[in-house]
């Protein structure tokens, strides 16, 4: 059976950034996660294993006290293992409405959420010890990159949307793709006696 008109989809589709966005998002959400968990879930093959770590910033506090490199190094990917988490949560839900404050709550709540999760995955795992500035680390990197890269980017989303909107106020067509013309139709035949 063939449509009239063109579909519903196919218009919100192009003048809406959403769908794009959200099946994006989740795709590289997706590979985002298999990479976390291939880092920090496999087993480590290890002579020793250090303690588990359970008082905040005992952990960052001896990293300091390791040479500028090093420290920055191990801090920075404290900040970086869970930060995309940041962009690519908002990416998902693709709102461009939300409220900043709702979604930031949201985002660092599920990076904390995840971080801990990883955290209490890993007391399972061979060679891998619990560190609660891990998923402090972890969840203030969510924080970070959410405050840094998705207000303006939902701000210039929203400033796109509305150009296309006050087109359409002012008369002005968006740019579709090319009819392929109308629909045949078939008249109607009678019914032999």
């Amino acid at each position: 059976m063939q449509r009239q008109g063109p579909a519903r989809d196919d218009i919100t589709s192009r003048g809406n950034p959403a769908p794009r966005l959200r099946a994006t998002g989740i795709a590289l959400l997706v590979a985002h996660l298999a990479l976390v968990a291939w880092l920090t879930l496999r087993p480590l093959d290890v002579p020793w294993v250090s303690p588990a770590n359970l008082r905040p910033f005992a952990g960052i506090r001896a990293d300091l006290a390791l040479p500028a490199a090093e420290a920055t190094r191990r801090i920075v990917a404290g900040l970086a293992l869970l930060a995309p988490l940041g962009v690519l949560l908002p990416a998902v839900h693709a709102r461009l409405d939300a409220s900043p404050l709702a979604s930031l709550v949201r985002t660092v709540t599920a990076g904390a959420l995840l971080s801990l999760g990883i955290a209490l995955a890993q007391t399972s795992v061979p060679g891998r010890v619990v560190d609660i500035d891990c998923l402090l680390l972890n969840t203030a990197g969510v924080a970070l990159v959410h405050l840094a890269v998705v207000p303006a980017v939902r701000a210039r989303l929203r400033r796109r949307a509305e150009g296309r909107g006050r087109a359409a106020l002012l008369g002005e067509e968006p740019v579709l793709e090319p009819s392929q013309g109308r629909t045949p139709t078939i008249p109607r035949v009678e019914v032999a006696p």
